[in-house]
């Protein structure tokens, strides 16, 4: 069990795609994200196994929540800078999004 000042510990934030590319040295199929997070944090680098339920053209714009406090990661030759949220569904990882858009960088509280 954890308590809600646990939970207060993660910075989970919105941004906006805006580039992607197929991760071609992923040991699992994977794009490499860049994503917007606001004047604040600016853009920041992403890993996501999330190639079953998205092509590249429609992640361009989605906007996403992400832990921009955990600390960076290397994956292959790339470092993860943030971990984007998903559910792990019967079809694939499915982002998690805000219902309307709002400012990058807002913070889910």
């Amino acid at each position: 069990m954890v308590t809600f000042d646990d939970f207060l510990k993660l910075d989970i934030r919105v941004g906006e795609i805006v580039q992607v590319e197929v991760f071609k040295k992923a040991k699992k199929p994977a794009y490499k994200l860049w994503i917007d997070f606001g004047d604040e944090l600016g853009i920041k680098k992403s890993s996501a196994q999330i190639t079953e339920c998205y092509r590249i053209e429609e992640l361009i714009g989605k906007q996403v929540l992400g832990v921009v406090n955990f600390p960076p990661r290397q994956i292959a030759d790339f470092m993860s800078e943030v971990l984007i949220l998903g559910i792990y569904a019967e079809q694939g990882v499915v982002l998690i999004q805000p219902e309307q858009p709002v400012r990058n960088g807002d913070r889910l509280g």
